[in-house]
């Protein structure tokens, strides 16, 4: 089984640009105030997931491991 994360939009950061649905369709939506949500807090790891939170142009997309915590994206420094 592979890894599982927990993905986080910061809605006071979020922007309404839709990258990251047209970037992972079905992954995230967006609500009647143009914010971004993710569709399913908890996936599976997935390139597409990844590929939307750095084409964000706000970086406001969160990844963690879920249960560990550990960053996927951003990356610490």
């Amino acid at each position: 089984m592979g890894d599982r994360w927990q993905v986080e939009v910061d809605r006071s950061v979020c922007i309404g640009s839709a990258q990251c649905v047209h970037l992972a369709p079905g992954a995230f939506r967006l609500d009647s105030g143009m914010q971004s949500h993710p569709s399913e807090p908890e996936p599976d790891a997935n390139e597409k997931i990844l590929g939307a939170a750095e084409g964000c142009p706000v970086e406001a997309i969160m990844i963690t491991l879920l249960g560990s915590g550990e960053p996927v994206f951003p990356p610490e420094e």
